[in-house]
């Protein structure tokens, strides 16, 4: 059967921007190869217990319909009790919450609830894949910071930033603790941040996603700050966060936004049209997740906090050049020594010849040659896991 030639292009300028996620990607390439995945940022254990019951008897309750498309009241309620326990934060569940089908609808709803094409959004580069997209079918254009690898991890310019800054800057996306880097930002650099958004009338996106995943060095414990509690940003940022990483619940896909009432109201009309609404049960199991004590966090800090101590030594032993990530489970590692041409053909090498799956650290540059000796390696795995990548990367040492 024969189609008619279109003489109108199919596909949209805004598709044709950017690329299929490279992460997915790596994922796929190393089932093909029998590769140990250290590239996609999923847990390879079973979510906890308890919490996987609490979804069980949520279905069982028959809450199976559609839920209130901004979400469930019980969920929307835990989220509030959790932000004023853990970031000293008063949020109304009823005008300040929006459930969403993970922080990746969260943060693509919040773009197009309050960007206007021909806008400006300020991103760190490098950037998790998906923050260009969103600002680009938002209609706005991207303005890209570096963040530079130094000794002590990565770093920004505050010249440069404040360069990036402009009438015409609607927002900047921020990702604290930050993936790919591992870096987690610090409080003098979110007042730097937080002072240009209020010269400039910006809002901050906050992507809050590894809130727990901090990590302790020399003694001192990292603390997560929240753009949100800093003087005068509560009612210019939107917090960003979902259940995926600190419950290990990647798969379920529930998300959230909070934000100051009326930018929140036009969140929930994009949410609605954009997916209607997350998963009604697994927000039941939600708000009993959000209701653990402070020991699970505890807990699950210790727990990453050995996998990074595990991971980093053997990835400098191996020859990858990298620095202790601050928070997050991520280490970006330093690939000149090697002598491959780019991040691309090690990470071939590594995936089909060693038998290790990670990610470009290109992927993540708006500038693609600022990551061609970059990979970035994921940790969020059980110990046999990453025991048997430390051991095929033994190879790599003696190539």
């Amino acid at each position: 059967m024969t189609h008619p030639q279109s003489s109108k292009n199919r596909i949209s300028t805004k598709a044709a921007s950017f690329t299929e996620s490279v992460i997915r990607e790596m994922s796929r390439e190393a089932v093909k190869y029998g590769a140990v995945n250290l590239g996609q940022g999923f847990p390879d254990w079973a979510a906890p217990e308890d919490i996987k019951r609490a979804a069980e008897e949520a279905i069982e309750a028959n809450h199976n319909q559609y839920a209130v498309t901004w979400g469930v009241k019980e969920f929307r309620d835990a989220i509030a009790a959790k932000t004023k326990w853990f970031l000293g934060m008063d949020v109304d569940p009823e005008s300040e919450i929006t459930v969403t089908c993970g922080s990746t609808e969260g943060m693509i709803a919040a773009a197009l609830a309050t960007i206007n094409p021909g806008e400006e959004v300020v991103v760190f580069d490098p950037y998790y894949e998906n923050y260009m997209p969103d600002t680009i079918i938002s209609g706005a254009e991207p303005k890209f910071v570096p963040l530079y690898l130094r000794e002590s991890g990565f770093e920004f310019d505050r010249d440069e930033l404040r360069a990036a800054f402009s009438e015409r800057t609607k927002a900047i996306i921020i990702c604290n603790p930050n993936n790919p880097t591992g870096k987690v930002f610090t409080r003098e650099e979110l007042e730097y941040i937080a002072d240009l958004c209020k010269e400039f009338d910006a809002l901050c996106f906050t992507d809050e996603i590894y809130e727990h995943i901090l990590y302790s060095d020399d003694g001192v414990q990292r603390e997560h700050i929240s753009m949100a509690t800093l003087p005068g940003m509560r009612e210019r940022t939107v917090v960003v966060n979902s259940l995926s990483k600190t419950y290990s619940v990647t798969g379920w896909r529930v998300g959230y936004c909070i934000a100051p009432p009326d930018i929140n109201g036009a969140i929930r009309k994009v949410h609605d049209f954009l997916t209607v609404g997350a998963a009604n049960p697994l927000q039941h199991a939600g708000a009993y997740a959000m209701s653990l004590p402070p020991s699970y966090y505890d807990e699950l800090q210790t727990e990453y906090q050995r996998k990074r101590d595990m991971i980093v030594p053997a990835l400098n032993a191996a020859g990858l050049k990298c620095v202790s990530p601050e928070g997050a489970y991520y280490v970006m590692a330093d690939i000149s020594d090697f002598g491959f041409e780019n991040d691309i053909e090690f990470t071939k090498h590594l995936i089909r010849e060693i038998g290790v799956a990670v990610v470009p650290g290109s992927s993540f540059y708006k500038e693609r040659s600022m990551g061609s000796q970059l990979v970035r390696f994921c940790f969020c795995k059980k110990d046999e896991t990453l025991e048997a990548a430390i051991e095929r990367l033994e190879k790599l040492s003696k190539a």
